[in-house]
């Protein structure tokens, strides 16, 4: 059932009004169909009852002896009169007390009747007796009206009524005949009318409903944004009170890590222009060492710190950088990176592959390549280039043949400063800022590495880049 419900703020707003729309509409449909055959019912009655007293004014004062002929004039098979001394006995068990008391006060005020000569009235529900055929002002056998018209005929649906007038001398004038029920209420012009209204009101709330989310979906597209570009334009501030302030709130929070990435390089650029110069007069000093041994074991120390300032340093200045992205052949981008290892003497290989266009940052991915392939090289023995493309994403695999690394290790390496070869030797290994360099990369295009244990052995770093 779950997988019906739409996952977006805009679907399930748009099925909570669409199913509130149809409830009311069946509801309105209902009630309506309720007063449509109360009234019905009510026009019904009301002209049978003028109808009675017509016919019971003119009977009264014709005559005695041409009774029976208006009798005989005005009977038929929908609406039966009948003249007798006594009065008829009706089944009041199945008649609408409501609706035969509103008749009977109709006939007493038309015909001035009064208490003694009260009419009787019984409005039976449904299919009664007389539709079948057998009432009690009818004899029994088939009803003429009902031949061939199925088995409820064209009366199907109708109301009984049966009426009982006194007269003046005594006789009684019986009528019976059938109130029109009101039909179903979802006649095909209905249901056609209510569904254009539904979807007029389901197309008005879905404009509305969409306007209102709009501006939450650009707020989301616009925190994924800025995930890949810090200095992406500022969010447009528009919608309700309520995204107007994300919008801007956003907005503030995007200048605040601008400036905080920004004073961080700054900081780091001093400390690196402090630490440089007394390194520089360490450095003059230790030329003065008299030990030939001491003073290569002294500059190589202040080598070594030379050289993680100036990674400090290119890191935090990495991250700041605003390189504009741009359609790149990544394939291309990475066969020169092997080409260009490969003449230095470096065991690179890359598997051969078709073009693949990539919109992206090319000197920064790049960089974060070449890492990649560099500490393959190192640890590895040896590193081979793949690439494959789908629809959605790019993805670069960079395997080598070394001993891997234990798995409790493989999300630690990616921390800055942090190795698995812990000799901090400039031979074996760097100052542990490489992988981490490669990981701003590429989580800046919005991508992710994963580094994996290979089962045959070795270490595969994936490079997985999406499509825009």
């Amino acid at each position: 059932m779950t997988r019906l419900v739409p996952k977006s703020l805009f679907g399930q707003t748009l099925l909570i009004l669409a199913t509130g729309l149809i409830v009311a509409l069946i509801a309105g449909s209902w009630f309506y169909s309720l007063d449509r055959g109360q009234a019905v019912r009510a026009a019904g009655g009301f002209a049978a009852a003028q109808r009675i007293a017509n016919f019971t004014r003119l009977v009264e004062e014709a005559p005695p002896d041409w009774r029976e002929r208006i009798i005989a004039g005005i009977s038929d098979d929908a609406f039966r009169v009948t003249l007798s001394t006594k009065p008829p006995v009706f089944d009041q068990t199945v008649s609408d007390a409501t609706v035969s008391q509103a008749i009977a006060e109709v006939l007493v005020d038309q015909l001035s009747l009064g208490p003694d000569r009260r009419p009787l009235v019984s409005a039976i529900a449904g299919v009664g007796h007389f539709l079948a055929g057998r009432g009690p002002m009818m004899g029994p056998g088939p009803n003429p009206m009902m031949h061939g018209m199925g088995p409820f005929g064209v009366f199907g649906g109708f109301r009984e009524l049966q009426v009982a007038v006194p007269l003046a001398d005594g006789q009684w004038l019986a009528f019976s005949t059938v109130l029109p029920e009101s039909g179903s209420g979802f006649s095909r012009q209905f249901l056609l009318s209510m569904g254009i209204m539904g979807l007029v009101v389901l197309a008005v709330s879905a404009w509305a409903v969409r306007r209102v989310t709009a501006p939450l979906g650009t707020l989301s597209a616009a925190a994924e944004r800025l995930g890949v570009d810090l200095n992406a334009p500022p969010l447009r501030e528009a919608g309700t009170d309520e995204t107007r302030h994300a919008a801007r709130a956003f907005n503030a929070m995007q200048v605040r890590l601008r400036r905080l990435i920004e004073s961080r390089t700054r900081l780091l650029a001093a400390i690196s222009h402090d630490l440089r110069t007394p390194l520089t007069l360490l450095r003059l000093r230790a030329e003065n060492v008299e030990d030939a041994g001491e003073r290569e074991r002294i500059l190589s120390a202040i080598a070594e710190m030379d050289t993680m300032v100036g990674a400090t340093l290119e890191f935090a200045r990495d991250e700041a950088t605003t390189e504009q992205a741009r359609a790149t052949d990544v394939a291309a981008l990475l066969q020169s990176i092997a080409d260009d290892m490969g003449e230095a003497g470096l065991p690179v290989e890359m598997e051969p592959s078709e073009p693949v266009i990539l919109e992206c940052r090319p000197i920064a991915l790049k960089r974060a390549l070449t890492n990649l392939i560099d500490n393959a090289v190192k640890y590895g023995k040896q590193a081979r280039a793949a690439i494959r493309s789908t629809p959605s994403e790019v993805t670069i695999t960079i395997n080598d043949q070394g001993q891997g690394i234990p798995e409790p290790e493989l999300s630690r390496v990616f921390e800055p400063f942090y190795r698995v070869e812990e000799s901090r030797s400039r031979e074996t290994g760097g100052v542990g800022l490489g992988l981490a360099i490669a990981l701003s990369a590429v989580e800046a295009h919005g991508g992710q590495l994963t580094l994996l244990n290979r089962p045959e052995g070795g270490l595969a770093a994936v490079v997985s880049l999406p499509r825009p």
